[in-house]
């Protein structure tokens, strides 16, 4: 058996998930600690902003991997801007702002990386 497998570190469909600092689960609440502890360490974070100006961008990440299930990010990109638009837990942050940190997520869950 695969050790990723073994382990439990693996989406719905067994692909093994893991980022450049540890392993993600595909469950948000169960990430929702690595990404509060690691998210000052991602390219794209500034000074200015905080976890709670990232964590709606990583639920919605975490959220559109699994609507868009099997689809690439350049093909859902746009969808998701949309989507971002009427998400209701984005507050006043753009997708211009946060479209980095949803597509953090999204690889991480996809495990395109």
């Amino acid at each position: 058996m695969d050790n990723n497998i073994a382990k439990g570190n693996v989406n719905d469909v067994g692909m093994p998930l893991s980022t450049s600092g540890g392993t993600v689960t595909g469950d948000w609440n169960r990430d929702r600690s690595w990404w509060q502890d690691n998210y000052h360490t991602r390219p794209y974070a500034t000074a200015d902003r905080g976890f709670d100006d990232y964590e709606p961008a990583y639920r919605f990440g975490y959220g559109s991997a699994s609507r868009y299930h099997g689809k690439s990010w350049n093909e859902v990109e746009p969808h998701l801007r949309s989507d971002w638009d009427r998400f209701e837990g984005r507050g006043q942050s753009t997708w211009e702002n946060m479209k980095d940190a949803v597509r953090d997520a999204w690889d991480n869950i996809t495990g395109k990386r």
